[in-house]
């Protein structure tokens, strides 16, 4: 460690394969499902449902939260009924996906305010910490990353696992039958790409969180918070 003096050896760590070793969990993945549209036949509550539909077909537990009368964030307290429900389905939730329509060339209001609503630390959780998450859109028009581009930035941002792959639905309205089912296509498909990485994703890192969000700088933190504590230098 000479070469690395402002390093605290006592607290640094090597990364092994040995660290993940967890027992692995038996229960059915979660998944929470997120849509951001109102509209009446809408576009993206739609594929959400076709992939809350595949997520059930892979083995999965999969809930859909309806924005519908959520307030717009700060615009009512954290106490409110749409607020606690969406946070408690954040927190039972071991991965995620959003799906947003593309309006003016990003994510809808709708989408925003439910991640605005998500905080990123409730006392000394984070909600969202080491939780997968898909991202699609649909678009009304020509296909378009925008919306999910974003949403990529904010995954990063609330410390999500972000999975490659995405999907953006072409001119959605032409993918789906009048009962709302997506019709057979090359977008139905990558949806069901996404559905399955999603999994796979979910699969492979819920039970390693310990060791994935395992942070030096933040062991340095709570050392320093100790020491101040009990007046001692370190563990």
């Amino acid at each position: 460690m000479t070469d690395l003096p402002h390093i605290d050896a006592g607290l640094f760590k090597v990364p092994t394969a040995e660290d993940f070793s967890a027992p692995v969990s038996r229960h059915p993945p979660r998944i929470l499902l997120l849509y951001g549209s109102l509209r009446e036949r809408s576009y993206s509550r739609l594929v959400v449902q076709e992939a809350a539909r595949l997520l059930e077909a892979m083995g999965c537990e999969a809930r859909i939260f309806d924005p519908s009368g959520l307030p717009l964030p700060d615009g009512a307290p954290d106490s409110h009924p749409k607020v606690q429900e969406l946070r408690d389905l954040v927190l039972w939730s071991e991965g995620q996906l959003w799906c947003s329509p593309e309006r003016h060339g990003s994510m809808t209001g709708i989408m925003k305010a439910q991640i605005d609503w998500i905080p990123l630390s409730l006392g000394a959780v984070r909600p969202t910490q080491g939780k997968t998450l898909a991202l699609m859109q649909v678009c009304g028009g020509s296909q378009s990353f925008n919306a999910v581009n974003q949403m990529r930035i904010l995954g990063r941002w609330m410390r999500m696992l972000t999975i490659p792959n995405q999907s953006s639905v072409a001119k959605a309205f032409l993918e789906f039958e009048e009962d709302g089912r997506m019709k057979p296509s090359s977008y139905y498909n990558r949806i069901v790409d996404v559905v399955e990485e999603l999994v796979r994703f979910t699969l492979l890192t819920r039970d390693q969180n310990a060791t994935l969000l395992d942070r030096y700088s933040e062991r340095v933190e709570s050392a320093e918070a100790l020491s101040k504590r009990v007046n001692q230098r370190s563990l």
